[in-house]
């Protein structure tokens, strides 16, 4: 991983590649997903922390290690234990999620996206998978290579953000 002393010179304000830039282009493409996800959490009655859960729980599902158990979702969306249970008994009476005991621990409880809700959320994000794919289109592989490698140092800097306690 490069470290900011590494590389060109690469100040605040040097045009299109300079932190400026980027700093606006994801703000702007936050927004868009922030207003996405509001836009589906009322058309399903859900709060947009609700949103968030099922995010990671569909994350956790597909990543297919540890489960998404409430514990990591507390730490993981930085809630009280009440509220995620407030949140997962919202998403379980909705039919978002599942909560299934451990066969080998009964006291560990494992998060999954119900199979139902899954189909309701492809079909409300349908659009958005498309507008992805058209962008996505547009850039050779090599080009996409080092755009996830962008996202994935970028998650990694935000979560180490969030680690160690000192946001924005």
């Amino acid at each position: 991983m490069r470290t900011a002393d590494e590389g060109p010179d690469r100040g605040t304000d040097d045009g299109p590649t300079g932190l400026q830039s980027f700093a606006v282009l994801l703000r702007r493409m936050n927004g868009e997903f922030n207003r996405i996800a509001h836009e589906f959490a009322q058309a399903q009655g859900l709060h947009p922390t609700d949103v968030q859960a099922l995010v990671a729980i569909l994350d956790a599902d597909r990543e297919g290690g540890r489960a998404m158990t409430p514990g990591r979702l507390r730490e993981q969306l930085d809630l009280t234990s009440g509220a995620v249970t407030a949140c997962l008994d919202r998403l379980e009476r909705a039919g978002h999620v599942r909560r299934v005991r451990d066969s080998g621990d009964r006291r560990v409880v494992r998060l999954h996206y119900a199979a139902a809700a899954k189909h309701v959320a492809r079909d409300f994000f349908k659009p958005l998978a498309a507008g992805t794919e058209a962008a996505r289109r547009q850039f050779a592989e090599d080009e996409l290579r080092v755009v996830i490698r962008f996202l994935e140092a970028m998650n990694e800097e935000l979560a180490q953000l969030r680690r160690t306690g000192t946001g924005a």
